[in-house]
């Protein structure tokens, strides 16, 4: 029998979607990828070159269990020079990708029993790792016409003596949206420790994205180089935190972790200090997918209310189509040989919603958005009900 933290993980579904294409793909069918979050870009060749040297230099062995000092004043450096805060780097600890530091941060706030505040629609993975620990998802419905902006005052009814954090994800999966300067504010009044996920940070196309450290010492900080610098599969990550909580959580990497990839840590200080204009370069071409890739759904008659700023998703309502998004992203699948994330798979709220990446190039997004288009235009009456 399995644990019962266990028998509530619900299957991450933009994951089967992939598994399904992929089947499809070894039968010899061209599925279009317009559902994964991940760059299709390769590392920069600073990057490249730094694990290269690093495995020439035998560096290839654990490193302090908070992370390689060069590094962590590598992103002190970085705090002070994008946001204007200043961050010792005795508050930094090095993980293996910022989903060790989301298990990090609530393993040393929270109790089995405790409550952590949520956006629904967010990122589909928080609620397991609450699950997963223990922690009840306490979901707060974030709005379309809102530009999926939490509303303090719904927050504020739901907090109780058991809430212990709140999450925030600013550029947000899967929406694509940045939360104002106001919002972040508000959220401060609270006195709850605040776990912002700035992990698209970087990655911003109109606007500014802010930094929780701007407005609260009572935050950790989680950010990582997946998203900014395509560096997925080298897996760094990392977590700023209030001074007090760094102990106890070096103490759960050491246990849990050990400390993160060493040939990765040296390649991010690569990245922080010699990769801005491939950063530049990937930016700029993301905005322009972006572009495209939002005037062609509104074409197809999807309303997108408010267009998103940052990452790399478009979020769109497609309740005129079907309240099922399971169904109809994997008919969409099927059919159009086009692979999207239903919006079931970020909260209930998400419902009736796609998620589309612009994580894919240009050419391949206009082949989707054609095969989209011939599918809409054949689209049956009944599917709609």
């Amino acid at each position: 029998m399995l644990p019962e933290r266990v028998k509530h993980i619900s299957p991450f579904i933009v994951m089967e979607v992939m598994e399904k294409a992929a089947e499809m793909e070894k039968k010899g069918i061209s599925v279009i990828h317009l559902e994964v979050g991940e760059p299709d870009f390769d590392v920069p060749k600073c990057v490249a070159t730094a694990v290269q040297q690093a495995y020439l230099e035998g560096k290839t062995h654990y490193t302090h269990s908070l992370g390689d000092p060069e590094l962590r004043d590598a992103l002190a450096e970085r705090y002070e020079t994008e946001y204007g805060v200043k961050v010792s780097p005795e508050q930094l600890l090095v993980t293996s990708g910022s989903s060790p530091a989301i298990l990090l941060s609530l393993g040393v706030l929270c109790d089995p029993g405790d409550e952590v505040i949520l956006s629904d629609p967010g990122y589909a993975c928080y609620a397991n790792f609450l699950r997963f620990l223990g922690i009840k998802p306490n979901r707060v419905p974030v709005r379309e016409e809102d530009g999926f902006q939490y509303r303090p005052e719904e927050i504020c009814k739901r907090i109780s003596k058991k809430t212990k954090a709140i999450i925030i994800n600013s550029p947000m999966n899967p929406t694509g949206n940045l939360l104002s300067p106001e919002v972040m504010q508000q959220l401060t009044s609270f006195n709850i420790p605040i776990i912002s996920d700035e992990i698209y940070h970087g990655l911003v196309y109109e606007g500014k994205a802010h930094s929780m450290l701007e407005y609260t010492k009572n935050t950790f900080v989680l950010n990582g180089f997946s998203k900014l610098f395509a560096m997925t599969g080298l897996r760094l990550g990392y977590v700023v935190a209030p001074q007090e909580y760094i102990r106890p959580m070096q103490k759960l990497q050491q246990n849990l972790f050990i400390c993160a990839g060493s040939t990765a840590q040296r390649a991010g200080v690569a990245a922080l200090r010699l990769a801005g204009s491939d950063v530049s370069r990937m930016k700029e071409i993301y905005n322009q997918r972006r572009k495209y890739l939002v005037e062609r759904l509104t074409k197809m008659g999807f309303d997108i209310k408010v267009i998103p700023t940052g990452a790399f998703y478009v979020f769109v309502n497609a309740r005129h189509l079907s309240t099922d998004s399971y169904k109809l992203a994997f008919d969409i699948l099927e059919k159009a040989k086009v692979g999207v994330t239903p919006g079931i798979d970020f909260g209930e709220n998400g419902e009736g919603f796609l998620r589309f990446s612009y994580a894919n190039s240009i050419e391949n997004i206009k082949k989707g958005m054609n095969r989209l288009e011939q599918y809409l235009n054949n689209f049956p009456n009944e599917q709609s009900h």
